[in-house]
């Protein structure tokens, strides 16, 4: 497999799954990864089974039943989960957030958008998962708030990661779209920047629009990192639904809180 050279703030990393990809910034705050096809999960023959998990488990360094996944539904819902409660694997959401360093996070994707965020002072961590439903309805920004409300942490004091998605040089949409964005109160300076006009279709752009969501839910633009890889674009690398149709695999983008404080990490963004 060719990996694809990812932004300036990503590296690749081998465990014994396969490759997967870091945010190096986001490392110093939290444990986690975002898989490629080459995985069990990424198979188009395999199944989405505690197998194919089990791997994902492994590399983050949890019990694979405490890894908390729910059942994606395209909406901007919310899991919360905290130490000693029971788990909510499985319910339906699209926002999974967390203080427990005990449990990990994991949501799927085979294009849209995998948003890691984690705190540096608090710890906490949260895990979105957002196409153009979920931007639409403002999923990033939702994270944020869920961060601040339930953990009491700053945006400022947030780190962002985007793993690999479907990128604006293949996502071609319809007009019905950017009306669902105009729909739910995007100004049309925002909507100006995140779809672009070409030929009867629109092409939307996700890593700007997520960015943006972020920095208005007052992220600072400096601690939100793109991988700058599109999905459909390599295929031996990432699986995408636009590309390969119902015989796509999936991806996963896992998080697990570490125990360090704000102490260790100040100065360092």
């Amino acid at each position: 497999m060719i990996l694809p050279p990812p932004g300036p703030a990503f590296t690749w990393t081998r465990t014994p799954a396969g490759y997967a990809l870091v945010c190096r910034p986001l490392k110093r705050v939290a444990r986690h990864l975002f898989t490629t096809r080459a995985w069990l999960l990424g198979s188009a023959e395999g199944e989405n089974t505690e197998t194919t998990w089990r791997d994902v488990a492994d590399a983050i360094e949890t019990p694979p039943n405490q890894l908390l996944r729910v059942h994606q539904v395209h909406g901007a819902d919310i899991v919360v989960h905290r130490a000693a409660q029971p788990s909510a694997s499985g319910a339906a959401a699209d926002i999974i957030a967390t203080d427990d360093a005990s449990t990990a996070l994991a949501i799927q994707t085979a294009d849209c958008v995998p948003l890691l965020i984690a705190d540096l002072r608090t710890g906490a961590v949260a895990a979105a998962h957002a196409g153009w439903r979920g931007t639409a309805l403002g999923v990033a920004g939702a994270a944020v708030k869920t961060l601040v409300h339930e953990f009491g942490c700053r945006p400022s004091d947030l780190i962002a990661a985007m793993g690999p998605s479907i990128g604006p040089c293949c996502y071609q949409v319809g007009t019905d779209v950017r009306g669902r964005f105009a729909g739910e109160g995007f100004t049309d300076e925002e909507l100006s920047c995140w779809f672009t006009a070409q030929a009867d279709r629109l092409v939307l752009d996700l890593w700007i629009a997520t960015r943006d969501q972020l920095a208005a839910a007052g992220l600072p633009r400096d601690q939100i990192f793109v991988s700058e890889m599109c999905t459909a674009s390599h295929r031996d690398a990432f699986c995408s639904y636009r590309r390969d149709g119902v015989q796509a695999g999936r991806m996963a983008a896992a998080i697990r809180k570490l125990e360090l404080r704000s102490e260790n990490f100040e100065g360092q963004f």
